[in-house]
């Protein structure tokens, strides 16, 4: 076992290198995902399309995502991730390069499942890569930093897509990171490190974190992990939505309300991420439970405001959905990190994988299609606010999570001591 001296002074200068070019593969990922839902009314003016077929892009991507992850985590637990990785930043950014070539609807719909391909491999891999360099305690603070890139690249592509795409055409924005996805790849192939496999874990690998058999059996991964969906779902479905309820329902244009949207998410998922990741490293001093606890308040906090949101007065949609953005991102880092500690190096990546085709099918993969449903049924606001539904169910699993969230390295050695 490396010790927490060791990992530091080996694996320092390594890990913010690859830390960073993660990270930056991170922002093109989420800006190219949220391109999409910038420009909606500007796709469907193109190709005549209804909501529910606008919903259904995301549905075919994530279908795409959990097809291939349960082969990439097997990949990810058995070969060097650093090919695999750059692989899959590769082939993502020539699908986004090949919106040159849509030209209906169906063309549009198996490019965009295409990107799901490459995505499955960068998701599942980074967050495992990331986990070998730091410890148990110190995972919070690094996820935290590496999913910025959630708000920064989900503002970017909300603004590409309503912004440039009203300027130059709906095809345009999806450039923005085709050729620089294909530069940091390189550039990760140059200068990324491959640590080794489980260095600085340590807590005991035991059957029901170091097994595929035993992450069923796992309830601090499994209520992390279905907490998670739940809120995937809502936040999913909202996401993808939003630009177009705030362009109909509270009068603001395109542009305007792809502009609104991207400011709030930058601004509350940066300050969102690094608070939330800060007061969760704070309580992780007194309490092995904080990574579940921080998640269960921040959803819990933003229910009162996704109800402002869609049935309060409309010039509370603003206002409101800033707060609910800013409580949403405070537990990107400690729910993530939760779910990262709760497994053992050997089946890291599957868990990831398992943990992600979950969050997806169960979440967002079909919760815009569900809400474009709604919607070509009654409007948009109810679509929208049925999501809400799914939040309780989040802070319902996210709270008993805490009853069985893991210890951490210390506490382990103190009970190793005793026990010696």
């Amino acid at each position: 076992m490396v010790k927490p001296s060791q990992t530091a002074r080996d694996f320092a200068a390594p890990a913010i290198g690859t830390v960073a070019l993660l990270l930056g593969l991170n922002l093109l990922n989420y800006i190219d995902r949220y391109i999409l839902p910038g420009e909606v009314a500007l796709i469907q003016r193109d190709f005549h399309s209804t909501d529910q077929q606008m919903g259904a892009l995301t549905t075919a991507l994530f279908i795409t995502y959990m097809i291939v992850a349960p082969l990439t985590g097997w990949l990810g637990d058995r070969f060097p991730r650093k090919p695999l990785i750059i692989s899959g930043a590769v082939l993502w950014s020539l699908a986004t390069l090949a919106t040159a070539w849509v030209h209906s609807y169906w063309t549009l719909y198996f490019r965009h499942a295409l990107v799901g391909v490459g995505e499955a491999t960068f998701g599942i891999f980074a967050p495992a890569v990331l986990a070998d360099f730091y410890p148990e305690r110190d995972r919070n603070r690094v996820l935290s930093i590496f999913y910025l890139a959630i708000p920064v690249g989900a503002a970017l592509g909300y603004v590409a897509g309503g912004k440039l795409g009203s300027l130059w055409g709906w095809r345009m924005p999806f450039f923005v990171c085709a050729i620089p996805g294909l530069i940091v790849a390189a550039l990760y192939a140059w200068l990324g490190r491959e640590p080794v496999r489980g260095a600085s874990d340590h807590l005991r690998p035991t059957a029901s974190r170091a097994t595929v058999l035993g992450l069923f059996q796992n309830r601090a991964y499994l209520s992390a992990t279905f907490g998670l969906a739940m809120l995937t779902f809502a936040m999913g479905g909202i996401s993808a939505w939003v630009p177009t309820f705030l362009h109909r329902d509270a009068g603001l244009s395109v542009a305007d309300s792809s502009m609104v949207v991207g400011a709030i998410t930058v601004i509350d998922g940066i300050a969102g991420t690094l608070v939330g990741g800060w007061i969760a490293q704070r309580w992780l001093r007194s309490d092995h439970r904080a990574l579940y606890l921080l998640s269960f308040w921040s959803v819990a906090l933003t229910l009162p405001c996704g109800i402002l949101i869609f049935f309060g007065p409309t010039h509370w949609a603003v206002p409101a959905l800033f707060a609910a953005e800013f409580f949403l991102f405070l537990n990107t880092g400690p729910l993530n990190a939760a779910i990262v500690n709760s497994v053992s190096a050997p089946v890291r990546a599957t868990a990831v994988s398992i943990n992600l085709f979950c969050i997806h099918f169960f979440g967002d993969t079909f919760s815009p299609q569900i809400i474009g449903a709604i919607s070509d049924r009654s409007n948009l606001r109810i679509g929208l606010g049925a999501t809400l539904v799914f939040l309780v169910f989040s802070c319902i699993l996210l709270l008993a999570g805490a009853a069985v969230a893991p210890p951490l390295e210390e506490a382990l050695a103190t009970a190793d001591a005793t026990a010696d």
